[in-house]
């Protein structure tokens, strides 16, 4: 959202800093296509109203279809300095104490003292950027709405005309006279709204008048003046709202909603008059985010409705505020408060809350189903627990956390079929079941349990998401047709039963296409056939697996992009996280290397899919939490949808890690009925887990195969899962997070090293487990983006990310041990250079490089994930190690006990060694001791935040424990 906050007026005259640490990604749309009423299409005013950008790291190349120039070179056309390189996260911190008056110096700075700094918000702003001259839009709208711009942005126009409004856009101070428009708007905008005393005084006049009453509605600054023209008063906030994930209340249903802020000042709701009433509330600091009168036709939100950049979840107060105005006009009697209320209002079904619960595990592990069930079940275990419910669990999986004891109340070590399932149902008469916590082998026994009416016969609650939700989302005909029902697309594909019936839809959706059976787990019996003779090889294969099978148009190519989405049983709706596979379209998820959160994606494709998944859950009933894949057009804004798991997934493992929010554990208190803005997220204690996570920092998952063990298998991959674990690496920047991941997967690598592999041009058209080093062998041997990006359809960008870290294996080269600069080893250690990988391109030894390090003092910092970007004080456990930074989050009282995790999943290494690990913590916690663990996996139990009471996610290597152990100084560490 950069190109939209850069020109919105309420940002004039102030230094912006952007927490998220890759700004630049899709460039800058073109400045000179404007829409049919002549407004800029992709700005929100004619020109940069901040006066610099500060970012962590800005991308110097746009790559995306729509961008015109990049980032940079729009700020300097503009002659609006940018800053990059600057630890955002520190100063955010500084900030949050209190926002400050800054400059920018270049160069040295002078001895000489510097003139005092000059507070803008002694200054008039409004009067800065308000419209000089009267315009009109859409002249031939059926109402008239007279729009005060103190700061507009262009989309409040938008808002307008798109509902058929004719908007007169006066400058700030304009006399306002009822007959000459049908509605007010008064607009956000910059500065302390003391300084617009004109404004106040002309809304006072026409509050107080009582013949000629017109509706008003304000935003931001607007809401502020209409405040205080009502009679509040308004104080400066420390630090204010903004960003485009802030919670707020509506007072009428309490219903929570997702909001773009941007605003230093708020309403003391202590001086509303008594024919006023609070509309919204934010449910972070609970400051007031909006009031109504309760009987005219008056109101006003602190936010930013009109979005752009940011959530459209409340555009529909446009479409009140335009009903209300005609409303008037044609003399019918309505209230906006009972207006709001009716648009809003959900009548939730709840059940009774249940006094035992069962609760259904994956059984034994399985390529696609592995230990992150673990991981969920625990934490639904422990959700159960503090609602003092009793639990029992059926899962014959030994090696687990969730089966150990002091856990569950109970657990049956039977299979999870439903002859069994039944037999405890009769045993234990639980009154409730779970069914989303044990991967795709709960869903199956649950939807046959309920076909032969188990659960009606023994009176068992289906809790969270209906089993007629799941069963929609796994029949892909009902699915196709659900979806089509809401106006959205699927790739178009037909449901068969046999190898005739296959060959023929194949006919008629064209070749090539993609064969996959229904009701499976990791994508078995998949594949892609490009002719009749693969495909009926295919299907006589997957067949076999199950009765359905489904042949899709093969979008092979295509970006693929996935959100985690939860709802609860009061239609409140989150997007978690959102994350983007570097690998495009034809690679199963679980196969793919995915980054999280999106890389390349402009503000307005992400909103799209954003909303559409909240479209698709509210439409299936989904309560608790769902995955949604997305095919994405790279050329343009096409996209289908692939599909929907309602069920928590290793997807969902990766989310909760790679965002510190407890996706499973908020499911399962959503499955009992309980509203999302009342439960705590658990990993910070202080906000809502009615909240989209922000993350300053970058995640990259790398999936583990371990082929090399088998014979004769292939080493493809493609849409069905072969691989047996993942990583998870964080950094603050991709190459950072990359080479990372590279390194976790398999120790003896070193990073994105060329020497690796040889160069294959097959094996970069048809990936395989090693793909990404023939990539880098290819970037070395000198093949353009352009050329590596019409074999692998990696996106431009991953790929010039990609040449980076290569070019820079070049510039090592020129150096020996005795020549390396400071900057040329901190360069290195930013990009994710190992010490090993260092003293390979130096010629030198991994020690030799550390104590070289240690000798220049470049050393990691410890940072925190806290799920608010460093903007809300949050005591969090989740730390990670970066070289792009300046500060450490937190202090090291020393005397911890360090206890090394088992890593990356593998065939002969899985949960077996995370149970032992959690075992060793849970016993130094009984002993008093403070722990830490240092492990990578995300499906992990001993990953979770209330484990251990310091969590690193790092590598497992001699140079980061070494590192970890300095910084931290524990008084032992356990290894074994």
């Amino acid at each position: 959202g950069y190109p939209e906050s850069l020109t919105d007026a309420s940002y004039h005259a102030q230094l912006l800093v952007l927490t998220y640490p890759l700004v630049g990604n899709y460039g800058v749309p073109d400045e000179t296509e404007r829409d049919e009423h002549g407004i800029p299409r992709w700005f929100e005013s004619e020109r940069i109203w901040a006066s610099a950008l500060i970012v962590g790291e800005v991308s110097t190349r746009a790559c995306h279809w729509r961008a015109k120039r990049s980032l940079g070179a729009w700020l300097s056309a503009n002659g609006i300095p940018g800053l990059c390189d600057v630890d955002t996260r520190a100063l955010t911190y500084r900030l949050r104490s209190g926002v400050t008056l800054g400059r920018i110096i270049q160069g040295v700075p002078l001895s000489d003292p510097l003139p005092p700094l000059a507070d803008p918000n002694t200054r008039n702003l409004v009067a800065e950027v308000s419209t000089k001259e009267t315009k009109i839009f859409n002249p031939n709208g059926e109402i008239t709405i007279l729009a005060v711009d103190c700061g507009l942005k262009y989309n409040q126009i938008r808002c307008l005309i798109k509902r058929n409004a004719k908007v007169i856009l006066v400058p700030w101070n304009h006399k306002l006279d009822p007959g000459q428009y049908d509605g007010l708007f008064i607009s956000n905008g910059p500065g302390d709204p003391e300084m617009c005393k004109n404004v106040v005084d002309n809304l006072s006049s026409v509050l107080q008048s009582k013949n000629n009453v017109k509706p008003i509605f304000g935003i931001c600054l607007g809401h502020q003046l209409l405040s205080t023209a009502a009679g509040c008063k308004t104080y400066k906030m420390t630090y204010g709202n903004r960003g485009h994930n802030l919670p707020c209340t509506h007072s009428g249903t309490g219903r929570c909603f997702m909001t773009s802020q941007n605003h230093g000042f708020a309403v003391d709701t202590n001086t509303l008059p008594a024919d006023w009433k609070i509309l919204f509330t934010n449910e972070n600091d609970k400051t007031n985010e909006g009031i109504i009168h309760k009987s005219g036709p008056f109101f006003s939100v602190q936010f930013h409705p009109e979005h752009t950049a940011g959530p459209t979840d409340l555009e529909c107060l446009f479409d009140i505020f335009i009903e209300a105005v005609k409303c008037f006009k044609y003399k019918v009697p309505c209230v906006i408060d009972d207006m709001i209320t009716e648009k809003l209002k959900y009548v939730p079904t709840i059940h009774e809350r249940p006094k035992k619960v069962l609760i259904l595990g994956s059984g034994g592990l399985s390529i696609g189903q592995a230990g992150e069930f673990d991981y969920s079940g625990s934490q639904g275990v422990k959700a159960m627990q503090e609602e003092k419910i009793q639990t029992v669990l059926i899962n014959p999986n030994i090696a687990t956390v969730q089966t150990s004891k002091g856990l569950a109340d109970k657990v049956y070590f039977l299979p999870i079929t439903p002859e069994y399932v039944e037999q405890v149902i009769k045993a234990e008469r639980p009154t409730g079941i779970l069914l989303t916590f044990g991967g795709q082998t709960a869903l199956n026994c649950g939807v046959e349990l309920q076909k032969s009416k188990i659960f009606d016969k023994y009176n068992v609650n289906v809790l969270g998401t209906p089993i007629q939700s799941i069963v929609d989302t796994e029949d892909r005909k009902i699915f196709a047709e659900k979806i089509n029902a809401i106006g959205e697309k699927v790739a178009p594909s037909a449901a068969v039963t046999s190898v005739d019936e296959a060959l023929a839809a194949a006919i008629q959706i064209g070749y090539p296409v993609m064969a996959r059976s229904a009701f499976s787990l990791g994508g078995l019996g998949s594949g892609f056939a490009n002719n009749e003779e693969e495909l009926r090889a295919l299907a006589h294969q997957a067949l076999s697996h199950s009765d359905q099978l489904i042949i899709d148009k093969s979008l092979k190519g295509w970006k693929e992009v996935e959100y985690e989405v939860v709802r609860d049983a009061y239609d409140n709706c989150i997007t978690v996280c959102n994350m983007e596979n570097v690998d495009p379209l034809g690679i199963h998820t679980g196969e793919s290397i995915v980054v999280a959160p999106s890389q390349t994606l402009s503000n307005r494709e992400y909103y799209m899919l954003r909303n559409t998944a909240l479209k698709v859950i509210r439409h299936f009933g989904i309560v608790g939490e769902c995955n949604i894949q997305y095919a994405l057009n790279p050329y343009s804004e096409e996209f289908y949808i692939i599909e929907v798991n309602a069920r928590l997934s290793r997807s969902s493992a990766l989310a909760s890690k790679a965002t510190g929010y407890p996706l499973a554990y908020v499911a399962a208190k959503l499955a009992l009925g309980i509203p999302l803005p009342i439960i705590k997220n658990s990993v910070t204690g202080v906000t809502t887990a009615c909240f989209e996570p922000s993350l300053d920092y970058c995640v990259v998952k790398i999936p583990r195969w371990d082929l090399a063990k088998f014979n004769r298998v292939s080493t493809k991959i493609g849409s069905s899962m072969k691989s047996v674990g993942e990583v998870m690496s964080i950094g603050r920047c991709f190459e950072e997070a990359f080479q990372k991941a590279l390194r976790m997967v398999d120790e003896n690598v070193n990073g994105f090293d060329p020497n690796i592999k040889k160069v294959n041009e097959n094996e970069l058209r048809e990936p395989t487990d090693k793909r990404m080093f023939v990539l880098a062998a290819a970037l070395r041997e000198g093949y353009s983006i352009e050329k590596l990006y019409e074999m692998t359809k990696i996106d431009r960008w991953f790929l010039e990310k990609f040449k980076n870290i290569i070019d820079y294996y070049k510039t090592l080269d020129a150096y020996d041990s005795g020549s390396v600069t400071y900057d040329v080893l901190k360069k290195a250690k930013k990009i994710g250079f190992s010490d090993k990988q260092i003293a390979a391109a130096i010629k030198s030894t991994e020690l030799a490089v550390r104590k070289l390090r240690e000798e220049y003092k470049i050393t990691p910092f410890v940072k925190q994930i806290d799920t608010v970007a460093a903007e809300w004080p949050a005591s969090t456990n989740y730390l990670y190690l970066t070289y792009n930074g300046s500060t450490h989050d937190l202090d090291f009282p020393g005397e911890y006990v360090m206890v090394l995790g088992s890593g990356v999943y593998r065939i002969g290494s899985s949960v077996e060694f995370d149970w032992c690990a959690v075992g060793c913590l849970r016993e130094l916690r009984n002993q008093g001791k403070n722990t830490i663990m240092v492990n990578y996996n995300p499906e992990t139990v001993s990953t979770d935040y209330d484990m251990s009471d310091r969590l690193y996610f790092e590598e497992i290597s001699f140079e980061v424990v070494m590192d970890i152990y300095n910084i931290e100084r524990p008084s032992g560490v356990i290894l074994s």
